[in-house]
């Protein structure tokens, strides 16, 4: 017998995300941040993480200039490949800021890169990114206690971590003003997300900023799921040259649809293509005028908390319609974890 959906801590998680970006804009230290970040000495900005943090770091690359995506754990496998006669601002993303990764990356960084300026942004103030010292500069900006997320998939951490980047690396705005205009939309979104049709398979797709966001709306799906329904993510224009094939007739397809042009376009296209090709399969349209409408006034970067929560929705809800333990959908498998750990870290040689 399954729970309502809206028993579980995550759902609430999901559901506090409004007031949370409105509350935290008013607190955060815009101005004192990007002051610190202007007098640092840097060749590039780095965003590091694993798994959705590091998700959050492709997103902001993919749509503001200038910036670089690094997985941690890609740095923490093959340090000297990135920490090679490069300064980085390396800007660190963890809910819990103790993942074996966060861990290994700050342990490369002291070995090979010791004077690069950190920024870690985190949900816990007890975890290594917030307690953890260095010989270079340092910022630690620690979310609220309510970021910190008790369910396995994160939800409010990913959005307020990635606000709050954005917040600092986009071009100057009125922090308070867009992200209290963002709550109120999210706010309204979020009771029209409910109530879709559980698939065998989703897949879901964007364009730019929108196709990492897609890998986060994958992510969250598979996660909540324990991998019973597979989830694939792509872009509007790479879908075509193979990932396709993983459409079936019960295939929940999301294309995530850009304001700009002419993405916009493209995105059409494939809406109208994948209609035709699989009349059986689900093909919903979620962007300005879109089947699920989500304007997108300060541009599609700004939007993509607002469709992941759609995965955010439909993860939980599926997940519980299939009887999971929602918050932790791999009880007793002992195969995935809350906070990764256990991995053997290596030594870093200078």
């Amino acid at each position: 017998m399954t729970h309502s959906s809206e028993n579980w801590a995550t759902w609430g998680e999901i559901h506090r995300q409004p007031a949370i970006w409105s509350d935290w804009s008013k607190v955060l230290d815009v101005d004192g941040l990007r002051g610190w970040i202007a007098a640092q000495n840097y060749d590039e900005v780095w965003f590091c993480g694993a798994g959705t943090s590091a998700y959050i770091g492709d997103i902001i690359a993919a749509g503001v200039p200038g910036m670089r995506a690094v997985p941690s754990t890609d740095l923490v496998a093959t340090p000297k490949a990135f920490l090679n006669n490069v300064k980085p601002l390396v800007v660190s993303f963890g809910r819990s800021g103790n993942s074996t990764e966060s861990i290994g990356m700050l342990d490369a960084l002291d070995a090979l890169a010791p004077d690069a300026p950190r920024l870690h942004i985190t949900c816990n103030k007890d975890g290594a990114l917030a307690t953890r010292g260095s010989q270079g500069p340092m910022k630690v900006i620690v979310l609220p206690e309510a970021t910190h997320d008790a369910g396995f998939a994160m939800t409010s951490s990913f959005s307020t971590m990635f606000y709050t980047a954005l917040a600092l690396f986009d071009e100057p705005f009125d922090v308070p003003a867009r992200l209290s205009a963002l709550a109120g939309q999210m706010a309204a979104l979020l009771p029209h997300l409910r109530g879709i049709k559980r698939p065998e398979r989703a897949v879901y797709l964007g364009s730019g900023p929108l196709a990492y966001a897609a890998r986060e709306a994958a992510l969250k799906v598979m996660e909540l799921s324990a991998g019973q329904i597979p989830a694939l993510w792509d872009s509007t224009l790479g879908f075509r040259h193979g990932p396709k094939s993983f459409v079936t007739d019960n295939t929940a397809i999301t294309v995530f649809t850009s304001p700009d042009t002419p993405t916009c376009d493209y995105d059409a296209d494939l809406v109208a293509e994948l209609r035709a090709q699989f009349p059986k399969a689900r093909v919903t349209s979620v962007g300005p005028n879109g089947d699920i409408d989500i304007p997108m006034p300060f541009g599609p970067i700004w939007a993509a908390p607002l469709c992941v929560a759609l995965a955010q929705i439909s993860g939980v809800e599926w997940a519980n319609q299939l009887g999971l333990n929602v918050d932790d959908p791999f009880s007793g498998q002992g195969t995935l974890s809350r906070v990764v750990s256990g991995v053997k870290l290596y030594p870093v040689a200078p």
